[in-house]
């Protein structure tokens, strides 16, 4: 039973990984080309998806929140202007 909790943990660990690395663009992936990480994660299974998640991740993850701006009526927005 406890072989099978490994493996799944380590497969899903593994896939997580895998995954969060291919969507993570070139420009961000940190210490490595993103290709590299990729064949990393790939041959040394969890132990390279770890690997990716403490030292090739990017510190800055996920969508940042803006607040939402003031409404500023046409007249006084100068894009607003620039159009016309």
């Amino acid at each position: 039973m406890l072989d099978a909790v490994l493996l799944i943990g380590g497969l899903a660990v593994w896939l997580f990984g895998l995954f969060d690395c291919a969507r993570t663009e070139q420009e961000s992936v940190r210490n490595l080309p993103k290709w590299a990480w990729l064949l990393i994660i790939i041959f040394f299974g969890s132990l390279g998806a770890i690997a990716w998640l403490i030292v090739g991740r990017p510190k800055t993850v996920g969508v940042t929140r803006r607040r939402p701006s003031k409404m500023i009526p046409p007249d006084d927005n100068p894009e607003f202007l620039k159009k016309l």
